[in-house]
């Protein structure tokens, strides 16, 4: 072997690749590298989707290249099941999904230039390139679902059988839940909001008459993210903002302060300094309404005071929810709460605001927190607005092990759960089994999860 053929013979190797490759001009080396009945898989197809992953910061502890590999294997078997049971595409998600992987990839690498210098493509082939990866994987998902959904119907037998052969120590846990309802009322949000936008305005002027946005941003915006950066957002697609700040940035043009913008994260001003397409790059001042001690005070006396009334059988806890609770969600249900996600009246402590645990967290069935500050859902991820309450506890089930006559519904999810998970487990090894399957030896260390995928190595 010459020189020159042992060091082709090297880089190939390092990059897991034989010397029968094909160098394109991007510089990428294709070749096949898995044949799955008549669908084939090259080297380009692996590595565009481990660099769509690292786009996404997303990591493996497994080997990067062997999971990829066996999860895009396993996806042809169930495309191409997808396209004998002759399922149907359903553009709509695929386009949504489309225009929100674009968004992310755009506002992750900081706009279409900086994309299409990561990716080496334009943006128009990326976008023709993930839309046929979507529609697969729109037929993929359907057929996992068919073949999930076709199992038999689970039964009490099934539920009774499930505990029977499971250990008692690996039985699904059930968390301690608490059934809560409250009475909550805001602070005097009419005036903190003309107070915030007071200050705003005054910065606004500051910034008119000279001041740097950037300095005024670090100083005054509750933003912690972008103050420290001068109130800079990033290249960012305006999707990923509420709708009425992305509508006041893309009316801006660069340089212009904006008016007050009012989101469910408080009030901004903004300053636009590039944009793009439906990307922009901007400077906001986020602030947000302040409450005095007064207000605290205020609010902790009405509470305390029905607390007692409570308390003394002078009124119920859902009558002085219905009168006198601001809370509307809670005072239309007689002060009983409910996960906004799941509508579920039950919490596991996770799924209570932290303030909320620490009202609750010693009181017994039926007694009532003292008055407590704490959030209501509004807002970004549930951030929500200051709001006082008090907190009754209704009812308490402790930590268990899962039992047949008082947990069978997640009893049967577990075990409708588990038939899912074998149905699927069954249909890819059946389908190893049956299906002609060539996958190049360079792989043949990977450590797959399904073991058939060894049986189809190329040995030649």
């Amino acid at each position: 072997m010459n020189s020159s053929r042992a060091a082709l013979t090297a880089l190939c190797l390092g990059i897991g690749l034989s010397v029968n490759a094909q160098v394109y001009q991007s510089g990428i080396i294709d070749k096949s590298i898995a044949v799955i009945g008549g669908e084939m898989i090259t080297i380009s197809d692996l590595e565009n989707e481990i660099q769509m992953m690292r786009a996404q910061g997303m990591s493996s502890d497994r080997n990067m290249r062997c999971e990829v590999l066996e999860t895009i294997m396993q996806s042809k078997l169930f495309l191409m099941q997808a396209r004998l049971d002759s399922l149907k595409i359903n553009n709509d998600m695929v386009e949504a999904n489309l225009n929100q992987r674009m968004d992310q990839i755009m506002t992750q690498l900081g706009g279409q230039e900086e994309v299409e210098k990561y990716f080496h493509k334009p943006v128009h082939k990326l976008r023709a390139e993930w839309r046929n990866t979507l529609q697969d994987q729109s037929l993929t998902q359907q057929e996992q679902q068919q073949i999930a959904n076709n199992i038999p119907q689970i039964t009490p037998y099934d539920v009774q059988e499930y505990m029977k052969r499971t250990d008692p120590a690996d039985l699904p846990m059930v968390p301690i839940k608490y059934q809560l309802s409250q009475i909550g009322v805001y602070p005097d949000r009419e005036a903190a909001n003309s107070a915030v936008k007071e200050r705003l305005l005054a910065i606004r002027e500051r910034i008119i008459n000279g001041e740097r946005f950037s300095t005024l941003a670090r100083l005054y915006s509750v933003d912690p993210g972008s103050a420290r950066r001068g109130g800079e957002l990033g290249m960012a697609s305006k999707n990923i903002f509420w709708p009425v700040f992305s509508d006041a940035a893309m009316s801006l043009k660069p340089g212009i302060v904006s008016q007050i913008v009012e989101t469910p994260d408080g009030f901004h001003i903004i300053e636009v300094i590039e944009k793009k397409g439906d990307m922009f790059n901007a400077r906001h001042i986020l602030m947000k309404p302040e409450y005095t001690s007064d207000d605290r005070t205020k609010a902790f006396n009405l509470l305390d005071s029905l607390r007692t009334q409570i308390l003394e059988d002078n009124i119920s806890f859902g009558q002085a929810a219905r009168f006198y609770s601001e809370d509307l969600p809670t005072r239309t249900n007689m002060g009983q709460m409910s996960d906004p996600n799941t509508g579920s009246a039950y919490f596991e402590i996770d799924q209570l605001k932290p303030q909320d645990y620490a009202a609750i967290r010693n009181l017994k069935e039926g007694e009532i927190s003292q008055p407590v500050e704490s959030a209501d859902n509004e807002g970004r991820q549930g951030v929500g607005n200051l709001i006082y309450k008090i907190i009754r506890v209704d009812k308490i089930i402790p930590a268990h092990t899962a039992s047949f006559n008082h947990d069978y519904d997640q009893l049967m999810y577990t075990v409708k759960e588990e038939l899912q998970q074998k149905a699927i487990e069954e249909f890819v090894t059946d389908k190893i089994r049956t299906t002609y399957i060539v996958i190049d030896p360079l792989f043949q260390d990977c450590e797959f999860n399904n073991p058939e995928w060894k049986e189809r190595f190329n040995r030649e």
